[in-house]
């Protein structure tokens, strides 16, 4: 089994899903996303348990803070939708407003943001490889998360082509 990302497509090869081609696309996706997720997860919380994830000094302390602030803007203006695993769109439409009027990822911006300020404040090898793993699954699932948007949300296209994923203006 292996696994292909890219700006339009993400799959596991050799999953075996049974079904429609449709359907299993969908739950291969939804298996990606799980997995990046976890990936994230456990990368955080190493992060977490070396003691390289929360910073010091004033610059990178406001980075996180800043970071805070991105995620509570984020999940304010997204409202009361949870959060799922598998990256299944929520009802409602897409949110365009906000913070997700500059990124259509600002929650993940702001995981990102969070992590690599704690990162840069303590500069260790394995800190920096083991935030390179996080960023990594974040791609994967944002890209996994997109692909089921397009499906449900034909009009994400359309936003897509004019706003950035996680920095604005650049990515």
């Amino acid at each position: 089994m292996y696994l292909a990302v890219n700006s339009n497509w993400v799959g596991v090869a050799g999953a075996g899903c049974g079904g429609s081609s449709q359907e299993g696309k969908k739950m291969n996706l939804k298996r990606v996303s799980i997995g990046a997720t976890a990936v994230l997860v456990v990368a955080v919380l190493s992060l977490l348990f070396r003691r390289s994830l929360f910073a010091h000094g004033p610059i990178f302390l406001a980075l996180q803070v800043a970071a805070g602030a991105l995620m509570l803007w984020a999940r304010l203006t997204f409202g009361g939708r949870s959060f799922h695993a598998g990256a299944n769109p929520t009802e409602g439409g897409i949110v365009t407003t906000g913070p997700y009027r500059f990124v259509r990822h600002p929650i993940y911006a702001a995981i990102l943001l969070f992590m690599w300020a704690g990162v840069a404040a303590h500069g260790t090898n394995l800190s920096v490889l083991t935030a390179i793993v996080a960023t990594a699954a974040l791609a994967v699932r944002a890209v996994a998360e997109e692909e089921l948007i397009f499906e449900v949300y034909p009009e994400y296209a359309e936003y897509a082509r004019h706003t950035k994923r996680v920095i604005p203006f650049v990515l």
